[in-house]
């Protein structure tokens, strides 16, 4: 970069920070990057400094919503008395809205500012956190159980947008020579913000009293919701609009998934995928009559024996183990923490077995999962199980996309993705529709077990046909 270029650089970003509420802003900044400059070889590029804290900082702040607001909300709604048709509503009511918006939401952030359509979308999807702090003091049990699920349905609609139009941003504020050192980090910090913030939270929720402790979680969410949105605010993407000569400006961009409260993270890749081409994602159905075909139907029944499993382990912890907040939140960090160990090791593995032999081993440990909740009875195994069920998705989770990238056409992305998306939605919401009537109908621990049963046969069949 010539000396003039440096110059205007540092006057943009100066200017930009000229007021009293940001000011605050370039002492985080320095700080950041002495500290990555400390723990990397790979000195940060002037241009690219900015947008790489900013996404640094945006992760952090992301970390400490999920660890606190987005943890609790299904253990807030079993404490609440929620059953087991409201606890699948509220993962059911996302992937709902997420069927009927993300082709139409990409089409939308073509014709608009890519950065800013991010920076909104994110603001109006974690304002939704606001009514939460005040939802316990409202009505009664059953008003702010069923209060709860259409505040999730309402959020959804920005949050769809945001999972499609962040991907693009990503890429085109970051070049490619940097996505993964950038990827990297951004993990890194997610989890342990979000294992911070878990165990925090889990204090405070048995500390004070109920409902004060979780209209404070609430609030600490809605603080890092909204710190998450402002550092997006700053972040200047080097082109313009998400799509360039045909091109989309996502490719490659994966910002990391983040964990569902009670089993793994919520599969969003499809979402994210069908940001990565400028073609239009079309349900084309000569797609399922190909090779690709029998790998949709696979995954299908991966994801829908994954979230059969998901509306059923809070009511586990809380109507039959009687888990306090602190101790579900430690089992939450336990879980979040093996999941970064694994992932560190996941290269090594993946060259050893495969994308498809990474992704086989976790399916079957995953049936383990709910086979050893089902038999859990104290704190020590529930925290041994929450490790199992980190590694186990430490490897399904990091396999899967690559595993589908492998049996793509490199120019029909689009199209088998899009299948894809569908495939995953429609399991999420058959999955948690179906496993609160499981356990209604047998009980939760021979639900669990069901389910693992499920897992499992999930797995055989992607090892004989996928």
């Amino acid at each position: 970069m010539s000396k003039s270029a440096k110059k205007a650089y540092r006057f943009r970003v100066k200017r930009e920070y000229n007021f009293p509420f940001c000011k605050t802003f370039v002492s985080v900044n320095k700080i950041m990057t002495a500290l990555i400059r400390t723990w990397t070889k790979r000195p940060l590029p002037v241009e690219h400094r900015a947008n790489f804290i900013h996404l640094y900082l945006d992760i952090a702040w992301y970390g400490v919503l999920s660890g606190s607001a987005i943890a609790f909300l299904t253990i807030f709604a079993a404490r609440q008395g929620a059953d087991g048709f409201q606890l699948g509503l509220l993962n059911a009511a996302p992937a709902v809205v997420k069927l009927a918006v993300t082709l139409p939401a990409g089409q939308w952030l073509q014709a608009r500012s890519l950065s800013r359509a991010v920076f909104w979308t994110s603001f109006w999807h974690r304002l939704v956190y606001l009514p939460l702090i005040f939802l316990p003091l409202v009505g009664g049990a059953t008003f702010q159980v069923w209060a709860l699920i259409g505040l999730v349905l309402l959020m959804s609609l920005p949050g769809t947008v945001l999972a499609v139009g962040f991907n693009a941003m990503f890429a085109a504020a970051v070049p490619p020579e940097w996505r993964s050192h950038v990827t990297g980090w951004r993990n890194a910090l997610l989890a342990v913000c979000f294992i911070a913030s878990s165990l925090i939270s889990g204090l405070l929720l048995d500390r004070l009293p109920f409902p004060l402790g979780y209209q404070v979680v609430f609030g600490i969410g809605l603080v890092g919701g909204m710190m998450s949105s402002l550092h997006l605010w700053f972040v200047r993407p080097l082109q313009t609009g998400g799509y360039q000569n045909g091109k989309s400006l996502g490719d490659s961009a994966r910002p990391g998934m983040m964990r569902s409260v009670g089993d793994g993270f919520k599969a969003g890749i499809g979402l994210r995928f069908l940001a990565r081409n400028g073609q239009r994602a079309r349900l084309r159905s000569r797609v399922l009559s190909g090779p690709f075909g029998p790998i949709v139907g696979l995954l299908f029944l991966f994801h829908l024996a994954q979230y059969l499993a998901i509306p059923i382990f809070p009511l586990y912890w809380v109507n039959h183990l009687n888990l306090t907040d602190a101790e579900i939140s430690l089992g939450n960090a336990v879980f979040y923490g093996t999941v970064l160990l694994g992932s560190t090791q996941l290269t090594r593995i993946t060259n050893r077995f495969q994308h498809k032999g990474v992704l086989l081993w976790g399916m079957i440990t995953m049936s383990l999962y709910p086979a050893l909740t089902a038999v859990t009875q104290d704190l020590t195994l529930f925290l041994i199980t929450s490790a199992v069920g980190g590694l186990s998705w430490s490897l399904a989770g990091g396999a899967i996309a690559n595993y589908m990238l492998e049996r793509i056409p490199e120019g029909e992305r689009p199209s088998h993705l899009a299948w894809y998306n569908l495939a995953l939605n429609a399991a999420i919401l058959l999955g948690s529709m179906l496993g609160p009537l499981f356990a209604q109908q047998m009980g939760l621990a021979t639900a669990l077990v069901v389910t693992a049963v499920f897992r499992f046969g999930a797995a055989l069949a992607v090892r004989r046909w996928g």
